[in-house]
Order: structure tokens, then sequence, then C-alpha cells
């Protein structure tokens, strides 16, 4: 079994900072991708950021240059770096990770979110 735990959401004001933390556990053999996506209230969960194995990264064009993913793989954990938030910014953040299973099944996961508030 796979789990990932997210952590460091919460209240911002506009202008602030947050750093979002996603730690995978389990039965793990390898992970590749892992990313954060976001649902806002009455819309559809959307990426927001991911990082491949190799390190290479990819942003939605409303956060490039505000938000920085990064990846320790020792920890088995994914970091969602957030600056300059905006109240459009204010969503449930979900981690996901496309992991290897030590049984051999790759598969993917979600977090079970953590919810970012920034008020204007």
């Amino acid at each position: 079994q796979v789990q990932l735990v997210e952590s460091g959401g919460g209240l911002v004001q506009a202008g602030g900072s947050l750093r979002l933390s996603c730690a995978a556990s389990g039965s793990i053999f390898s992970i590749n991708a892992m990313g954060w996506y976001r649902q806002a209230p009455g819309k559809q969960r959307e990426m927001v950021a991911t990082i491949s194995s190799g390190g290479s990264t990819n942003y939605v064009d409303s956060v490039k240059g505000r938000f920085t993913i990064s990846r320790d793989n020792a920890k088995n954990t994914v970091y969602l770096q957030m600056n300059s938030l905006k109240p459009e910014d204010t969503a449930v953040y979900y981690c996901n990770g496309l992991i290897q299973s030590r049984n051999g099944a790759i598969l993917g996961y979600w977090g079970q979110g953590t919810q970012v508030t920034v008020s204007s």
C-alpha cells in the first residue's frame, strides 16, 4: 500500500507565501513523476505543477514565476513553494505521484488534499 500525505496549507494574505509538502510512504519501489493539482469550488481540478524523476518541471501559466516545485528523492517528498499568492490561488491542493510498488504495479496515487486560502 502506498500513501501520499500533504501538509503546509493554511490561510494567508494576498502577497504572502506558503510551502506545501507531500510525503510518499509504504511499499514503494520507485517514484516517477509527481505533481500538484488544485480544485477551487465549482471548478474542475487543474494541474498546477509537475516534476519528472529527472527534475524537469512544468507549470500552468497562471503560476509561472510565482510557484516552484521541487522534490527530495531520498525522502520521497515533493514540495510546492508558493510566493506572491493571489486570492484566485484559493483551492484544495492535491499531491499526485506515479509510483511503482514493490509488487511491480505502476499506479497513480492522490493525497487527501490540503486547503489553501488567500485573503484579499
